[in-house]
């Protein structure tokens, strides 16, 4: 799998339903993408241009378009600074992969996969050099200050999350503090600088910042539901990954708590050995303690805090869009 960075393809340009009402800036970030990629390293293009186009559905992005928008901001640095977010998210993937020796990604071959581990760091790294060469044109120091900082609280979540590795130990509370780092910081930081860079009041600043933090939230709760309840085919993973890695996520956690002594303790076992030989087992308890239930019932207040922070801004088809965002948090299957 080689190719030339000047010959590299376009990424795809045709919006989500969700993206309709910014379609416009969707397809410009789609090709501010492409140009950006640019590399005198054809891998790096190669890569890069893998992962992008590997079916993510752009919602941190997303999410910069829509909160300047809603607020009516009309330049045009929203494009680069959706860009550099998704750069940073992609860098992310690329690292998370090969932390958790990952074959597997929205259906397809992980990059580390197909060209090693050491490209795949790399290439991460040279993603998010490139996000912080475009901070640096989107031209506000509060935007690089809100993203900087936001880079060492997801770098701190993922560690904190490789520690929680194979520990049944783990309280909620110190389960929300690990994905409000490793997943919501940058839903969080997406649509705070979109805010930022539309002069936002200082109170829609502050409820698009909790907006952002609680659908990431959201959404990280869904997706550790649906790793013992999905579809395997729609997701693009298998179900009972997370427990083959030894991660003990909420459904587990509250599972432990809800359950008898000898249930709680046939988890603790799986979740220190890891691997899938106490997968039914396991499904067994989670669903006899209503784990699944609550977790949901924990993803949907959420979304529910999300929801209540649009009420400071104005109505607008944007902001009835970050509504609709908010209730696919939970609504979705994959």
């Amino acid at each position: 799998m080689t190719a030339n960075a000047s010959s590299t393809p376009p990424v795809s340009t045709s919006p989500l339903p969700l993206h309709a009402v910014v379609a416009d800036d969707f397809n410009a970030v789609n090709r501010t993408i492409v140009e950006q990629l640019n590399s005198r390293v054809p891998l790096v293009a190669t890569i890069s241009q893998y992962i992008i186009e590997s079916g993510g559905k752009r919602l941190r992005p997303l999410l910069v378009l829509l909160a300047a928008r809603a607020l009516g901001y009309d330049g045009d640095k929203h494009i680069a600074l959706a860009t550099l977010i998704e750069f940073m998210h992609t860098s992310t993937l690329l690292h998370d992969d090969v932390v958790d020796e990952s074959h597997l990604r929205r259906g397809k071959q992980t990059a580390n996969d197909s060209w090693g581990n050491a490209p795949s760091v790399l290439v991460g790294d040279f993603l998010y050099s490139r996000s912080f060469q475009m901070m640096v044109d989107v031209g506000s120091m509060r935007i690089m200050a809100i993203l900087s900082a936001a880079t060492c609280v997801i770098a701190e979540g993922e560690v904190q999350q490789l520690t929680n590795i194979g520990n049944p130990d783990i309280s909620e509370a110190d389960y929300f503090e690990t994905i409000q780092g490793k997943t919501a910081m940058l839903f969080e930081a997406s649509s705070h600088s979109g805010a930022v860079l539309a002069e936002a009041s200082p109170e829609q600043e502050r409820a698009l910042q909790y907006y952002g933090r609680y659908l990431g939230l959201a959404f990280q709760l869904i997706d550790d539901l649906l790793d013992y309840q999905g579809d395997a085919n729609a997701m693009g993973k298998n179900v009972g990954d997370d427990l083959t890695e030894g991660k003990p996520t909420l459904p587990l956690i509250h599972a432990m708590e809800k359950g008898t002594p000898e249930q709680a303790k046939l988890i603790r076992q799986a979740i220190r050995k890891g691997g899938l030989e106490q997968l039914d087992a396991v499904m067994d308890i989670v669903n006899a303690t209503g784990a699944l239930t609550y977790t949901r019932a924990r993803a949907e207040e959420m979304a529910d805090k999300a929801l209540a922070q649009l009420d400071a801004l104005p109505a607008s088809p944007y902001r009835d869009t970050m509504a609709k965002l908010a209730r696919l948090a939970v609504e979705r299957k994959t």
